[in-house]
């Protein structure tokens, strides 16, 4: 039987207990992040508790353990089922905790933590781990990202809007789904970020667009800098897509993945400079899994 590591302490799946009015699954009141383990390293686990550390601050959830405590929780976590040498997920949920009846929070939270570990596995529509295999993608009209909310760019359990973003992509016979902001700018898919290359640059939306600010992203970005790739971090309007040489998507379950379609338009999959970034990337976790382990 699979392990989770539930508030402090690692217990069997089948006995975790969340309690039925804690906030999390009443109201989506928390956070999660998703890392990606390789041979048992994670890649930029830091960056990845420090923006939840930040997230949980601005919404006034504390968290119930410190940074070092919860980067071991992590490494237990995978280790407890058996997941060490292979490619992984492991979730980490944060949840405000129980709470009265209502939508006021309590004054004093106590919050919930789970961290959970999976073999990795393409679910059904996903974009998958594969970075050869190019994503088809279909703009979803009618579900917008709001640059104006303070959720969009937090990893916050509201999480309908993908999910039924995906939903009509798949039904389109896509493998994701392209999502524009109120302003009918391009803003992300339902679970990645979203880059174009138009003559050899990178076009990407700024998280003032209604874009979650990846970690995978960030390095990305960091890469191109590298590599001599000039950036655009700017507002897309949908046109673009259309005289673009290029596209791919990041997470940190996925990397980067080509994008082989947008609607009726088609890329070049993968194209050079995805394949420079690829290359890159790899590269890059592979030498800081080396250092870490």
């Amino acid at each position: 039987m699979a392990s989770v590591y539930l508030d402090g302490t690692l217990v069997d799946e089948g006995a975790a207990r969340i309690a039925p009015d804690d906030r999390g699954f009443l109201l989506g009141d928390g956070l999660f992040e998703t890392l990606r383990a390789r041979g048992g390293s994670f890649f930029r686990p830091r960056a990845h508790l420090d923006r939840l550390a930040a997230s949980a601050e601005r919404l006034g959830i504390p968290l119930p353990e410190d940074i070092d405590v919860l980067e071991r929780a992590l490494s237990a976590t995978l280790a407890a089922n058996r997941l060490e040498a292979a490619d992984a997920v492991v979730r980490l949920t944060l949840t405000r905790g129980a709470g009265p009846r209502g939508v006021l929070p309590p004054d004093k939270p106590t919050p919930t933590l789970l961290i959970a570990a999976y073999p990795l596995e393409a679910p059904p529509g996903a974009p998958g781990p594969a970075p050869g295999t190019p994503a088809t993608l279909h703009t979803v009209n009618e579900i917008r990202r709001n640059e104006r909310s303070p959720l969009a760019t937090l990893k916050s359990l509201n999480y309908l809007d993908g999910v039924l973003a995906r939903s009509a992509a798949h039904g389109a016979g896509a493998d994701e789904a392209l999502l524009l902001n109120t302003k009918g700018r391009i803003a992300e898919a339902s679970a990645a970020n979203f880059f174009l290359v138009e003559n050899g640059d990178l076009a990407t939306p700024p998280p003032s667009e209604g874009v979650l600010p990846g970690i995978t992203r960030a390095v990305v970005l960091e890469l191109a800098d590298e590599l001599g790739l000039p950036v655009r971090e700017e507002p897309l309007e949908p046109g673009r897509i259309e005289t673009a040489a290029e596209g791919f998507l990041t997470n940190a379950v996925i990397g980067l993945r080509p994008v082989g379609a947008v609607d009726a338009n088609q890329f070049a999959a993968p194209g050079p400079v995805t394949v420079s970034l690829v290359a890159a990337f790899d590269a890059l976790v592979a030498r800081e899994a080396g250092v870490s382990g």
